[in-house]
């Protein structure tokens, strides 16, 4: 007997819509939003002052430790820092997008390695203004970026190792991990945004010592990792509910991220352009 049409289109299995990616995809969206107002931030009022000589420039901003006279070195590593988080900014952004990974691999490889190194850098540059430079003001926050440091290098380290051996599923993971951490500065700043025009500013201190201060120290690298790894492992083998929900958490986060960056846009960058 002749198999109508009808019956063929019935037998096929209904398609199912993919909730995390979608989900996923707004939320990274939201995440290349807020990081590229950053880049221009720091284009804009960094970049500006250091390659026209205007050191003193960097105060104007108020910072912990910025230009000090007659701090030749502290200056310079100061210098390096800033500049190189517009390049590790942008160039994390770039090397999440699966388009350029598919057609462009080159471009992806030499990416993915200036990203690395710049992390690198990053990282042990943050450590030695901390420890070395003393920039910081409470304990906690020192311990925070101590821990988001030594995250970056690890990660850095295992996503060059899984590169290096083209495990390229355990590659995406380490890098997805690292990107998670090596953008903790940026989700602090959208954190306090988001927190304090939720709640006023409850529990932060004048010197960054209150209870959400100290909380943000750790939160601000451990919170990303610990969502980048629920959307990991529901992608991997997550039941139904399990994406969903996993899916349901990306969309809050990424609403919370758009209230955080266009505030920190209005209040902590665009008045000192």
């Amino acid at each position: 007997m002749a198999t109508t049409d009808a019956s063929i289109t019935a037998a096929k299995p209904a398609r199912r819509t993919d909730w995390l990616g979608r989900a996923a995809t707004f939320c990274y969206l939201t995440i290349a939003a807020g990081q590229l107002l950053f880049v221009a931030f720091i284009l804009l009022y960094y970049y500006a002052r250091t390659l026209t000589g205007n050191f003193a420039g960097w105060n104007d901003k108020p910072i912990i430790t910025g230009y000090v006279a007659g701090d030749t070195a502290g200056n310079s590593f100061f210098a390096v820092h800033v500049l190189m988080a517009a390049v590790i900014t942008f160039g994390g952004l770039v090397q999440l997008v699966p388009a350029i990974r598919s057609r462009w691999p080159a471009l992806h490889r030499w990416n993915g390695r200036l990203y690395l190194l710049s992390a690198l850098t990053l990282a042990l540059g943050g450590l030695w203004m901390t420890w070395g430079r003393g920039s910081w003001l409470a304990l906690a926050g020192a311990f925070g970026i101590t821990l988001d440091a030594l995250l970056i290098v690890g990660f850095a380290a295992l996503a060059w190792q899984a590169a290096r051996h083209r495990q390229f599923v355990d590659h995406r993971r380490w890098a997805i991990r690292l990107f998670a951490v090596a953008s903790a500065v940026w989700f602090m700043r959208v954190g306090y945004m988001a927190w304090g025009m939720a709640t006023g500013g409850a529990g932060i201190g004048k010197a960054l010592d209150g209870p959400f201060d100290i909380f943000l120290a750790f939160a601000n690298s451990l919170i990303p990792l610990a969502i980048a790894e629920l959307y990991l492992r529901a992608s991997a083998h997550g039941t139904p509910a399990a994406r969903k929900g996993v899916a349901a958490l990306l969309v809050v986060c990424g609403l919370i991220i758009l209230a955080g960056s266009g505030g920190a846009w209005m209040m902590m960058w665009g008045p000192y352009i």
